[in-house]
């Protein structure tokens, strides 16, 4: 396993949703912190919140990690940080709204670059490093759409399941090398961060209607908090989990997905409008 206490992480994502909860959560439990964000004014919110808690040392890292070369450089300024940082979170990602003939490939490319290449460049950036330490750790993003895929969501489930594939497959080439490192793949479900607000709209949607419907219909199946998110992957770090289901919901949609691998959604749709119709009378 490796422990919290002591060590150094690097987190991206980190000004807000699951990676803020992260941030705050490692550096209550002793932790030390590199945090990596294209909203510097977050980051640095993040870290005077750290600072008021406690004495844990905290750099914080401007990085867009859809661009390859600013991850290396993170990676490096991270290292030269923390000499000892031993754990990696590729927690970044971003949402695209629209059915694949909405969204054009520029929008799909952008979306890859960020939610798959990303994972994959901070891999490859820290690796060496983690590497020569005694115990490490990287924990990799996927998503419940990295299980199953429902419709408007091809660009995600495409760069969610990737995620998905290249963790599990390098996580036992680790293994058969003896690595010290050990390797995580997340599948969160309904999460409460503004992933969906912030998401970007396809280029073929011509009006707003889909995308309050798409916010509305998230808020209403979202059940989980960030702080309760990054509490579950903390405690798979801790006991090495190789895969971290997030929610009731996450747990129910993989086990779904096992018993109708090929008509789930028949199944999902129904629920989700049920849920959906139910958050509306509520309003």
């Amino acid at each position: 396993m490796t422990a919290i206490s002591g060590s150094a992480a690097a987190v991206t994502g980190a000004a807000s949703g699951i990676g803020r909860a992260l941030a705050l959560e490692l550096a209550a439990r002793g932790c030390d912190l590199a945090l990596a964000d294209r909203d510097e004014a977050g980051l640095q919110q993040v870290a005077a919140e750290i600072g008021k808690a406690g004495t844990r040392k905290v750099s914080t890292h401007r990085v867009d990690v859809g661009e390859p070369a600013q991850i290396q450089q993170f990676a490096q300024a991270a290292i030269a940080a923390h000499p000892r940082l031993n754990i990696v979170i590729n927690n970044a990602g971003v949402a695209l709204l629209g059915a694949f003939n909405e969204v054009d490939q520029a929008q799909m490319e952008w979306l890859i670059n960020i939610n798959f290449w990303g994972v994959v460049h901070g891999t490859r950036a820290f690796l060496p490093h983690l590497s020569t330490q005694r115990e490490a750790h990287i924990v990799n993003l996927s998503s419940i759409f990295g299980i199953l895929a429902p419709p408007g969501q091809t660009a995600y489930c495409a760069a969610k399941f990737a995620v998905r594939g290249f963790s599990e497959s390098l996580r036992h080439e680790l293994a058969m090398a003896n690595s010290p490192v050990k390797l995580s793949v997340v599948h969160p479900g309904g999460v409460l961060t503004n992933i969906v607000r912030n998401s970007h709209t396809g280029a073929g949607i011509t009006d707003n209607a889909r995308r309050v419907q798409a916010i509305e219909t998230f808020d209403a199946l979202a059940k989980t908090t960030p702080a309760a998110a990054a509490l579950r992957i903390i405690k798979g770090i801790e006991r090495n989990q190789p895969r971290i289901l997030i929610g009731s919901d996450a747990r129910f949609l993989d086990l779904l997905q096992r018993f109708r691998p090929a008509t789930y959604w028949a199944v999902l749709a129904k629920r989700m409008a049920k849920v959906a119709n139910a958050g509306k009378a509520d309003a």
